[in-house]
C-alpha cells in the first residue's frame, strides 16, 4: 500500500496524503479528517527510514552495550531507551563484545542506520580504536558514553567517581574496625576498574605495606567472585575486609563465605559496587556503593537530544556515587 493508492480511494493528490503523514500544513479539516480517519482503517504505517530520508532525520538513536547479559548494563540501556522514546526516538541496540574489532563494526552499522545520535554503555569503549571509529563514521553526530570519556568535540561523557568511591568503602569498613581489607576486581580490566583499583591502593597504604599483595582480579561472574574469595581467605588469612568490583562478585564472595562458615558481618565485613538487585537479594543484604548508574544513562540521553536540538552542554560531567550501607558491613 503506498501514498498513491491512498490518494486514489480518499479522491484525493498524492501529495495532500504525503503532508497529513507527515504532519504538514497545507490540507482543509475536513480533507485531513478523511485521510485519518482511512489510515486508521487500513492500518498504514510509513517507512520510517524512507521518510527520514525525505527530511533528513531517522529519529533513530543507536546503543551500544558490551554485554547485554550485564545487568548493570542492561539496567542502563532500558532508562536510555525510556528516555529517548519520550523525545520521540525509536532505538537500535547493539550487543559488541568487548573485543575492539567488534566495537568498531557496530559503530559502522549505526553510521549506515543514519542514526541520529548514539549513547554507548560503559568504559569499555573508552578505547583509541572507538575514537579512531567515531572520527570516520560517526564525526557529525553526538556520542555520550555512560561512565566513559574520548576527547572529541562530539562526544560526551558522563562520569561516576568511582575511584573516590571506593576510597569511600575503604574509610567505612576501617571505620567498623577493619584493617586488612583486599580488593577483589572483575575481568577483563578497563578504565572503570583500573579507577576503583587506584581508589583501593591509594586509601590502603596506610595500613598495609603492599596493598597490591591483596589486590586479586577474576572473572565477572558467580563463581569468579566464589573462587577468588577462597584463594583470598588461603593467601590471607587474617582478612577482616572485602571490597568487590561489582555486586556480581560480592554476591559469589558471600556463597563462599557461607561455605567456610565465616560470620559476615561478624568476623568479615564485604562491600560491592553498583547497587544492583544483587545487593538487596542477597543475604545478609550487601552494602554497595551507588555509581549513579540510572543518573547517567538518563543524563547520556539528554545529552544527545540537547546536541540533535542545537543546545548546548557541558561535555563531561562526573557524578558522585553514594555508599549505601546494608547488613554485610
Amino acid at each position: 500500500m503506498t501514498i498513491y493508492d491512498i490518494a486514489k480511494m480518499a479522491g484525493v493528490s498524492p501529495s495532500s496524503v504525503s503532508r497529513v503523514i507527515n504532519q504538514r500544513p497545507g490540507v482543509n479539516t475536513e480533507t485531513r479528517q478523511l485521510i485519518l480517519k482511512l489510515l486508521e482503517k487500513l492500518n498504514y504505517s510509513p517507512n520510517a527510514l524512507a521518510r527520514g530520508l525525505v527530511y533528513q532525520s531517522s529519529k533513530t538513536i543507536g546503543i551500544l552495550v558490551a554485554d547485554i547479559r550485564n545487568i548493570h548494563h542492561t539496567d542502563g540501556a532500558y532508562h536510555i531507551e525510556r528516555e529517548l522514546i519520550t523525545q520521540g526516538y525509536c532505538c537500535i541496540i547493539l550487543n559488541t563484545g568487548i573485543d575492539d574489532a567488534e566495537k568498531v563494526h557496530s559503530i559502522e552499522i549505526l553510521s549506515h542506520r543514519r542514526v541520529e545520535g548514539v549513547v554507548m554503555m560503559g568504559s569499555v569503549f573508552q578505547s583509541d580504536a572507538v575514537k579512531a571509529a567515531i572520527s570516520q563514521s560517526l564525526k557529525d553526530v553526538p556520542v555520550a558514553i555512560v561512565n566513559g570519556w574520548l576527547d572529541l568535540p562530539n562526544v560526551y561523557g558522563i562520569l561516576s567517581d568511582e575511584q573516590g568511591g571506593v576510597s569511600a568503602c575503604v574509610e567505612h569498613l576501617v571505620s567498623k574496625g577493619r584493617r586488612h581489607i583486599a580488593f577483589i576486581c572483575d575481568q577483563p580490566y578497563n578504565p572503570s576498574n583500573t579507577l576503583k583499583e587506584s581508589g583501593y591502593l591509594n586509601s590502603m597504604r596506610q595500613w598495609e605495606k603492599d596493598p597490591k599483595a591483596w589486590s586479586y582480579r577474576t572473572e565477572n561472574s558467580l563463581e569468579g567472585g566464589y573462587q577468588a574469595t577462597l584463594k583470598v581467605l588461603g593467601e590471607h588469612p587474617s582478612v577482616d575486609g572485602i571490597i568487590y568490583s561489582v555486586d556480581l562478585l560480592a554476591a559469589g564472595g558471600l556463597q563462599a563465605l557461607h561455605a567456610k562458615r565465616i560470620a559476615v558481618p561478624g568476623r568479615l565485613s564485604i562491600i560491592g559496587i553498583n547497587n544492583s538487585t544483587y545487593a538487596e537479594i542477597c543475604s545478609p543484604t550487601l552494602t554497595s556503593l551507588d555509581n549513579k548508574r540510572m543518573d547517567a544513562s538518563i543524563l547520556a540521553a539528554r545529552m544527545v537530544i540537547d546536541h540533535i536540538n542545537g543546545k548546548s552542554n557541558t561535555r563531561r560531567i562526573m557524578l558522585l556515587p553514594d555508599l549505601i550501607v546494608r547488613k554485610s558491613t
